[in-house]
């Protein structure tokens, strides 16, 4: 799976794991920064993402910074972006499984290394649950972003 990789500053040392286990999972990784533990503003990084998810450059994004909220909350301005924080197993897969997450959002600073791997894990070997409510219940999001964003 193609995946695009991004942090700002307070998620640089996590971002470092997360490299790790995808490649490890011989995942192509699209790293788009941050390089280093200099300050710099999340949304640069989150949008850099998700463009590379838009583009079909990417299948899915995983994004970093000190909660997670920043991230989540600016990939989700972007049209068919669906980012969510998840600080736990169950919601990194059930996400992606029901809601079709294609954004996972970590908290560097709520969170380690190892629960981080299991988040990663969870998130990129999770699959669509194609069952006729959960789709019914992504057709009614997906109608009320196709008339709501430009």
């Amino acid at each position: 799976m193609k995946i695009a990789l991004g942090c700002d500053h307070a998620g640089f040392a996590l971002k470092e794991t997360v490299l790790r286990v995808l490649q490890t999972a011989k995942h192509e990784v699209i790293d788009c920064g941050t390089c280093s533990c200099e300050r710099t503003d999340y949304p640069d990084y989150a949008f850099a993402v998700c463009q590379q998810i838009t583009t079909g450059k990417a299948e899915r994004g995983i994004l970093i910074c000190g909660s997670g909220v920043g991230m989540c909350v600016t990939a989700n301005k972007v049209k068919t972006i669906r980012a969510c924080v998840c600080h736990d197993s169950y919601s990194a897969r059930q996400a992606v499984e029901h809601d079709d997450l294609n954004v996972l959002c970590l908290g560097a600073r709520i969170i380690g290394p190892a629960l981080a791997e299991e988040l990663v894990t969870q998130f990129v070997n999770a699959s669509l649950n194609v069952e006729p409510r959960h789709a019914a219940r992504r057709g009614k999001v997906q109608a009320w972003e196709d008339a709501h964003f430009k």
